[in-house]
């Protein structure tokens, strides 16, 4: 900054002083009225103590900060007071008040994504009210983009506080549910048959107490509208005691699985499952377990850090209270010894790892396959079809029929959609 200052000959005006360039100027005046400025060996403050400033060097992002202006410094070490854009303005405007907008279906993408990082600063999608009003205006008109995949691995309180919320998000490719104990007659498990979901490759129900009940609900629609889950690859169904051989013939409709892992299940007789898995869909047991199954999912999209905060909103709620610790230090002073007990696992974890039988299937591609092995099929089909008694030719046309016909239950299931 630099200036021009005409100074009359005033014997009471004092000495004016001038900033340029990062170094601080005195004015003064010489008996011809020309002005001279000589530079002070020491430096003067502009500012009372109390004075401060937020520097910014040439921010134009919104944090959810409501004042207009922005103080930043220039290169040569000037103090630049200038006001925000007129876009920030408006974002910060739209974002505070994003519970009362209709729509934003046709808004640009890079719009969008802005004004979503601008409402997840000022936490509205965590208020109770308005919260879900707000996320579905985004899952309504971005999809996929607001959120692609979703973990909630052993994250079941997250669950039973945001269901509506997570029901809203739409077009996933990956859905973690493991370890989370929700039963055949959750909510979550009516919605992931849905249309809104149909998009899902991926998914993970390790340890949710899952018997044929429950897979007969997820199945139905696939089995008879040909609609829901019809594009899922990788299925993970383990450590679900309750699931029998009956389950397995549920899954035969999913033609277009690529991974499947019934490991820690109550299938009794494994080399009729085997054999019937590998006749119907194409799979193949696997002797080694697939890293398919090694639970990599995680949450990606622009709701990455709203699920974080719906997270430590409840972790900050079910906190030990402060008492608690007191009591602990009361009991140390009158010489109390707490009890000890041997560390176990949570249930929530899924304790059946360690003595699940490995039974994952992977469907082999067509290119890998030698001629041999292919011989080898031949001829072991042959040999079957030789085995073959009328009367197990007799029960597998029963067998058959029972799957064609459709089931009461099943006609209710179907009307409740």
């Amino acid at each position: 900054m630099s200036c021009y200052l005409h100074a009359e000959n005033d014997p009471d005006m004092e000495s004016v002083y001038i900033r340029e360039n990062g170094q601080l100027y005195r004015l003064n005046q010489v008996s011809n009225g020309v002005n001279n400025h000589v530079l002070l060996p020491k430096r003067s403050r502009l500012f009372s103590k109390g004075f401060s400033v937020e520097l910014c060097m040439n921010r134009e992002n919104d944090d959810g900060r409501t004042n207009h202006f922005i103080f930043t410094y220039t290169k040569e070490g000037n103090l630049r007071y200038s006001a925000k854009s007129l876009f920030s303005l408006v974002l910060s405007y739209i974002a505070d008040n994003i519970h009362h907008v209709d729509s934003l279906i046709g808004f640009p993408e890079q719009i969008g994504e802005n004004l979503f990082y601008a409402a997840d600063a000022r936490r509205k999608f965590t208020e109770p009210k308005t919260g879900l009003r707000a996320l579905q205006k985004f899952t309504d008109a971005y999809g996929s983009l607001v959120l692609q995949m979703l973990c909630l691995k052993n994250r079941y309180l997250v669950i039973s506080e945001r269901l509506e919320e997570i029901k809203s998000f739409r077009d996933l490719t990956c859905l973690d549910l493991s370890c989370c104990k929700l039963g055949d007659d959750h909510e979550l498990l009516e919605h992931i048959t849905k249309e809104t979901l149909s998009s899902l490759i991926r998914l993970l129900l390790k340890d949710n107490c899952l018997s044929d009940a429950g897979l007969r609900k997820m199945t139905a629609p696939v089995r008879v509208m040909k609609r829901g889950l019809e594009n899922l690859s990788v299925l993970d169904l383990s450590c679900n005691p309750r699931i029998t051989n009956k389950g397995v013939g549920f899954l035969l409709s999913f033609k277009n699985l690529n991974y499947l892992d019934l490991s820690g299940t109550g299938i009794e007789d494994i080399m009729v499952a085997i054999q019937r898995i590998q006749t119907q869909i194409g799979l193949v047991y696997s002797k080694v377990p697939l890293k398919e199954f090694d639970h990599n999912c995680k949450t990606e999209g622009w709701a990455e850090h709203t699920v974080l905060q719906w997270e430590n909103i409840i972790h900050e709620g079910i906190k030990p209270q402060r008492s608690l610790k007191s009591r602990a230090a009361a009991r140390h002073f009158y010489g109390k010894r707490a009890r000890t007990e041997e560390p176990c696992e949570s249930p929530l974890e899924g304790g059946h790892g360690k003595t699940c039988e490995n039974l994952q299937f992977y469907r082999r591609r067509t290119q890998v396959c030698s001629l041999p092995l292919l011989k080898k099929k031949s001829e072991d089909n042959e040999e079957l079809q030789n085995k073959r008694t009328p009367s197990a030719e007799l029960k597998e046309q029963g067998l058959k029929a029972k799957h064609l016909c459709l089931l009461r239950e099943d006609w209710d299931l179907l009307n409740s959609y």
